[in-house]
């Protein structure tokens, strides 16, 4: 009887490798993993053509249209991720390749990371470390965040959380959503408001919409022109909502107080990248997850995922 092929393409940085988790799927299958990434599209289909499931470690790792037509023997991909946007979905459906995430997973993890870079951000810890190793003794206010309005766009899971954490230290939380209630709001201590307000009146934006056609540059040129002076922009959801031209114009000028962000239009982000040189900045290199717990947690989740479909019972299915 022939075994099913789960394909691992590309596990780097490390993810699934050696994780207890991949043992639980040898009574279905056989799986072959990558520690390396795959350079080319013709090394991504050589790695992939004859595998029955993908598990998708990571999201650099990436599936367009062109490559899953060459692919006709793929099930599944199951993604060690909440997003999707590595995946041609529309494709995919057509060929009824079935696609599942991971939502709301690690959910405290990743808000938990936002909610440091606020505090790293509104500390000017970066900018008080690089000025002290240079050799000077600086002088710039700090910014006292009790108290201050929370802007959180997108009350998903992350966003949920994130706002708990806020509402903690004594912020005013406002938030926006594409589908507000008054229920959800009571639910997540809230005041839902319309994005222009917010914008407008929050000292702290925090970003946790997914990135779809709508999403995509949510916050531009026009959106930073309606932040007060010296706001504060965190972005730990993808980096296609954020106008990173405009971003870099908001920090040079000084409109903006200072941005934290976690991820990025283009990943790797390259070395002579214009948002390296601003001033007011925290980058982490899109691991907002990244911890032993919340990678483990995903890691569970890729393969709950795939045994789920394999029993006839899928779930977490994006398309």
């Amino acid at each position: 009887m022939n075994r099913l092929k789960i394909v691992v393409p590309g596990d780097l940085p490390p993810q699934i490798q050696g994780s207890p988790h991949l043992e639980r799927l040898k009574p279905y299958g056989d799986v072959v993993l990558y520690t390396d990434r795959p350079e080319t599209p013709e090394e991504k289909i050589r790695r992939a053509e004859d595998a029955d499931i993908l598990i998708n470690s990571r999201g650099i790792v990436k599936w367009p249209a062109e490559i899953l037509r060459q692919l006709p023997k793929l099930k599944l991909i199951s993604l060690c991720s909440i997003g999707t946007d590595m995946i041609a979905l529309d494709e995919a459906k057509k060929r009824r390749i079935t696609v599942c995430n991971q939502p709301g997973r690690t959910a405290p993890v990743v808000a938990e990371h936002g909610f440091g870079l606020m505090f790293a951000l509104a500390k000017r810890a970066a900018f008080l470390t690089a000025s002290m190793k240079a050799g000077g003794w600086p002088r710039m206010d700090n910014i006292y965040l009790q108290g201050k309005t929370l802007g959180v766009i997108g009350t998903g899971h992350i966003g949920a959380e994130m706002a708990r954490l806020g509402r903690a230290i004594g912020m005013d939380v406002i938030a926006w959503t594409y589908n507000p209630s008054a229920a959800r709001a009571e639910t997540l201590g809230v005041r839902f408001v319309e994005l222009d307000e917010l914008l407008q009146t929050a000292d702290v934006v925090s970003l946790h919409v997914k990135l779809t056609e709508e999403s995509h540059h949510l916050i531009s040129e026009r959106e930073f022109g309606l932040m007060k002076q010296g706001t504060l922009l965190i972005n730990v959801a993808r980096g296609g909502v954020l106008d990173t031209d405009a971003l870099i114009r908001a920090l040079n000028s000084r409109h903006l107080g200072g941005a934290a962000i976690d991820v990025y239009d283009q990943e790797p982000l390259p070395p002579n990248h214009p948002l390296l040189a601003c001033e007011q900045v925290i980058l982490t290199p899109h691991c907002a997850d990244m911890t032993p717990e919340g990678v483990e947690l995903l890691n569970e989740g890729a393969v709950d995922n795939i045994i789920a479909f394999l029993k006839g019972t899928p779930q977490n299915v994006v398309v």
